[in-house]
């Protein structure tokens, strides 16, 4: 039997009047009258030669042939309604352009790799990526989205946190050589650092109920993280190093972490946006995407 557009609109219609229990209901809730609802199933009978439904004033009641029947009806009816969704995702797919800005580091590091597979995603979405060490003003320069890690000022900025950076402090196996390994908190300050601007000159460790705060020095400091760790890989000192890059170097035998059983201070990573611009798709869609990559990428972080 050759199967027409118009039995197809039928199977439709027959799953419909199955699901909503009578004609009347299926009859609303596909936008047609009861008697042309009813026209389609005394065709569709017609055309398949069987009976279909038992019917009453209120009610309906499948045949043992129209049970049979509404599995593959059902199956038909509920592909034509995903391909419809499907056309109507691909219509309101978010477009337009996020600018955005981050620290270099942790921009190559973790946020390039994550806008790589979010492009992926939604690639209507276009993004204008500025990476630099420097705070910018959002409102000046147009800014979409700034990935910080220092809390919000008080201003008219919104913000949603995005991850927490655990953090170790590090040396190279070359360092340690010539100046010996740290094993207490008292020590560190007999060490050179280098120092990274960003932060105070201050490292804070806490053991059990015991807390320590440790003033280093160093020869070399500077204001970019990624020229901090190049700087400590080199043997010129020792720093504190979010884990996220220390671990693949730490792997790779290029520095060593030092004093493990202390917790140090994590990094809490932000998003910070213009006020209103919550209600944004594209950016809702990109910081909910930033925590879920940001979290399984320190998973992956097993040291």
């Amino acid at each position: 039997m050759n199967l027409s557009i118009e039995q197809l609109k039928s199977m439709v219609i027959f799953a419909q009047v199955v699901e909503q229990g009578n004609l009347t209901e299926a009859a609303r809730h596909v936008g047609l009258s009861r008697a042309v609802v009813s026209y389609h199933i005394k065709k569709l009978e017609s055309q398949l030669g069987v009976k279909l439904l038992n019917r009453s004033t209120r009610s309906v009641a499948l045949t043992e042939a129209g049970a049979e029947y509404y599995q593959s009806c059902r199956i038909i009816a509920e592909q034509a309604s995903i391909a419809n969704q499907k056309m109507e995702n691909l219509k309101n797919e978010p477009e337009g352009l996020l600018k955005i800005t981050c620290p270099v580091n942790f921009g190559l590091q973790m946020v390039v790799p994550a806008l790589n597979d979010f492009r992926r995603l939604y690639p209507k979405i276009e993004l204008d990526v500025m990476l630099t060490d420097e705070v910018v003003n959002i409102m000046q320069e147009g800014i979409d989205l700034a990935i910080r890690g220092a809390p919000l000022p008080d201003s008219g900025l919104q913000a949603s946190k995005l991850s927490r950076l655990p953090t170790c402090l590090c040396g190279s196996p070359e360092y340690f050589k010539k100046h010996g390994r740290p094993t207490t908190p008292a020590e560190l300050e007999r060490h050179a650092w280098v120092i990274y601007k960003l932060t105070s000159g201050v490292i804070e460790l806490n053991k059990g109920s015991s807390s320590y705060s440790v003033a280093v020095k160093g020869c070399i400091s500077t204001n970019n993280a990624a020229a901090r760790t190049a700087f400590i890989v080199g043997g010129h000192g020792l720093g504190k190093i979010p884990l996220y890059d220390a671990w693949p170097k730490i792997q790779a035998g290029l520095l060593e972490s030092v004093l493990d059983d202390y917790q140090l201070s994590s990094i809490d990573i932000y998003g910070i946006f213009p006020p209103g611009s919550a209600s944004s798709k594209k950016l809702r869609l990109l910081l909910d995407y930033l925590k879920v990559y940001f979290a399984k990428s320190l998973a992956l972080i097993n040291p």
